[in-house]
Parts: structure tokens; C-alpha cells; sequence
């Protein structure tokens, strides 16, 4: 597969695209943002005026969209591209979405003779810039196997987590368990903050005691602790607190059918929806801090 179709040049799906440029993949991309196509365009990729168009003559379609609203539009409403696509084209959505929508598009994709992957990733924007992302891979181990060139050339870890939607069931869980680890990260540091505490000195303590997480190791909440991370640029960039909350909704949605206990999950997605009714939707996620006094 040479020729790949990209969907989405957000945060996450820009950076992507840029790493299969440097593997040496041919790239028609598309986004509802012209700038966002004319950064990558400067990388190699080639505009299109639309996603049907970015698809024309393609081996691959990758997509990184919002929501599950977005992917169902994208491929299946009344402008979907599945009909547009050659039998035998491979499909991966990358976005995290609600299993139900995954594993109806994949339903319809295999329909018409195209194999669909749902390939959530975990790792951040940070990840997808060093190319070192997680794929949680629900669908066919062919269809895996034909997209492995891609994924390793925007990640480091592929994992076939089972059938279709299976994917997006593992991003869910994991995701409930960052939203949870970024709260609680963010409530220590600050309970040590207004006790006295070197914010940088008490993330050094418990990243090597029995409180080490990933949000305090890599994705430090506090400003001025770690340096690149969003918390250390005013919580610009990165994941936005409203796809937090869309995600724990997602998990709450899932744990509601087939009644799952997850009170932790359910107060982590409180602490969000407010913060995200406080007008911090587009801010980092782990600007949740700010609801313990972080500056």
C-alpha cells in the first residue's frame, strides 16, 4: 500500500499523517481546516477539495475525527464515502468513538467488500509527533496484518484487542482510567502545594513511590514542573478537557448497558463537566488542575 487517504488533521491526525509522509506514503488528505491541509501540503501531501475526493484511486483511508457523529457521517450518511471506495480498499478509524457506531460502520464497510479496522490510539500529541503511538486494534488479524506498515509508521505498540468494536472498548477503559489518574494527580500535587510543598520536588517523591502514574511521569498537570508538556504552556494544545468529558461519557454510556459499577469513572466525569461548563473545554485535559488552585 503506497497510496493513503487521511481524514482529520487535528491534533492528533495531523501529526500522523506527517510521520506516514516521512515513511515515504503517498498522501491525499483533507480537513474541514484549509490550514491544517496546507501544513501538511508543505510536508507532501496533497490537498483535496473534499474527503470523496481525497479517497479517489486510494489503497487505504485512515480517519481521526471527533466523535462517533462525525465517523457515522463520514461514512455512512448521506455523503458517505463507503460507496465510493474500491472492494478491497482497508479502512482504519483511528478516532475513539462509541463501540455501536464502530461496529455498524465496519458492518456496512464489510457490506461492500471493505475490510475496517477500529484502531483507537493511546499516547497523546506527544506520541503522535515522535511516532511512538498505541494502536488498539478491534476487527479482522488480516485486515491488522495489511495495516501494520501503517501503523508502525505512527507508533511504537499495536495491539489486536479482538473483533470489531473491541478496539474501542479497550480505548474506553483506558481512557476512564487517565481521567481518573489526571484528577487525582492533580488533587495530590495541590493538597502538597497549599501545605508548602515544591510542586517539581512532590512529583519527584511519588513518581518514585507508590503514587507513580503517567499523568505524573509524563504528562505532569502542574505548571513549570515538566517541561513540554501543555501544563508548562498555559494547557494550549494537546487533548482538549471536552474530548476528557466525551470519553467519560463514552465509558458511562458503556458501563450504564451492561450495568458496570464504575463510581470512580462517574465522579471523574463530573470534576470534567464542570470544568468543561466552566468554559475550559478546549484547554488540556490536565488543566483540570485549575479546579485545585494551579495556576
Amino acid at each position: 500500500m503506497k497510496r493513503i487517504a487521511f481524514i482529520g488533521l487535528g491534533n492528533m491526525g495531523g501529526p500522523m499523517a506527517a510521520n506516514l509522509i516521512k515513511k515515504g506514503f503517498e498522501l491525499s488528505v483533507f480537513d474541514l481546516s484549509s490550514e491544517a491541509m496546507e501544513r501538511l501540503a508543505q510536508t507532501g501531501a496533497h490537498p483535496a477539495a473534499s474527503a470523496r475526493e481525497a479517497m479517489a484511486g486510494c489503497d487505504a483511508v485512515v480517519s481521526m475525527l471527533p466523535t462517533g457523529r462525525h465517523v457515522d457521517a463520514l461514512y455512512c450518511g448521506s455523503e458517505g464515502v463507503l460507496t465510493a471506495l474500491t472492494a478491497g480498499t482497508l479502512v482504519i478509524d483511528c478516532s475513539t468513538i462509541d463501540t455501536a457506531t464502530a461496529r455498524r460502520v465496519a458492518s456496512e464497510a464489510a457490506a461492500l467488500g471493505l475490510p475496517m479496522l477500529d484502531a483507537p490510539v493511546s499516547g497523546g500529541t506527544g506520541g503522535a509527533t515522535a511516532g511512538t503511538l498505541t494502536f488498539i486494534v478491534g476487527g479482522e488479524r488480516e485486515a491488522l496484518e495489511r495495516a501494520r506498515p501503517l501503523f508502525e509508521a505512527m507508533g511504537s505498540n499495536i495491539f489486536h484487542a479482538g473483533g470489531h468494536g473491541a478496539g474501542q472498548m479497550a480505548k474506553i477503559c483506558n481512557n476512564m482510567l487517565l481521567g481518573i489518574l489526571m484528577a487525582g494527580t492533580a488533587e495530590a500535587l495541590a493538597l502538597g502545594v497549599k501545605n508548602g510543598l515544591d510542586p517539581g520536588v512532590l512529583s519527584e517523591i511519588m513518581a518514585r513511590s507508590s503514587g507513580r502514574n503517567w499523568a505524573l511521569e509524563l504528562y505532569n498537570p502542574w505548571p513549570a514542573v515538566m517541561p513540554g508538556v501543555p501544563a508548562s504552556r498555559g494547557y494550549q494544545g494537546g487533548f482538549m478537557s471536552a474530548l476528557m468529558l466525551k470519553d467519560l461519557g463514552l465509558a458511562e454510556e458503556a458501563a450504564n448497558l451492561c450495568e458496570a459499577n464504575i463510581p470512580m469513572g462517574r465522579q471523574a466525569t463530573a470534576l470534567y463537566r464542570a470544568h468543561v461548563d466552566d468554559g475550559q473545554g478546549p484547554l488540556d485535559f490536565s488543566s483540570i488542575a485549575r479546579r485545585y488552585g494551579a495556576p
